[in-house]
């Protein structure tokens, strides 16, 4: 059995309006929040195997920070078909992800997150704050098989539920 996370990214800086959208890094609350979801997936489980990130600079620091809260590593692909993507745009990526990998973590954007989850356990609607992150569980036995319906949502965590309970 297969298990997806989707994280969107975290806060980003609008210090620089001239910037191009793609190059936005986080801000200081993004990289709060990216620490804070990377510490509770590091508990909360399963870390990825295999990451597919957006290449937009906000979606990268995301993962950087997650990863190093959480000290869990995981190969991790830039995949340039992730910024701006649609939900079939993820799921194309995902059906493509490597056969040997069980739980795939995808960070990008909106909305392609919520889209993407709704889609993969149809019948939800489902909201994704700046660096929320889901759990899914799969009914596949491959990412080839992956396709609307196959999914149920184990968690969506936000990084604002976290802090309260956080001391």
């Amino acid at each position: 059995m297969k298990t997806i996370l989707l994280l969107r990214h975290g806060k980003s800086s609008w210090d620089a309006p001239a910037r191009p959208d793609r190059e936005r890094p986080l801000a200081p609350r993004g990289v709060k929040a990216a620490r804070r979801m990377g510490r509770f997936l590091e508990r909360a489980g399963p870390v990825p195997d295999c990451v597919l990130c957006s290449p937009a600079v906000r979606t990268v620091e995301t993962l950087r920070h997650a990863a190093d809260a959480g000290g869990w590593r995981a190969p991790a692909v830039v995949v340039p078909e992730l910024y701006g993507a649609s939900s079939d745009d993820v799921l194309a990526c995902v059906r493509a992800a490597d056969p040997d990998v069980d739980t795939l973590l995808v960070v990008g954007h909106e909305p392609a997150c919520s889209e993407t989850a709704s889609m993969l356990v149809r019948g939800a609607a489902l909201r994704f704050p700046t660096a929320a992150l889901a759990c899914i569980r799969l009914g596949a036995a491959g990412w080839d098989e992956v396709g609307p319906g196959v999914g149920e949502l184990l968690w969506l965590v936000a990084p604002r539920i976290l802090a309260r309970l956080e001391p």
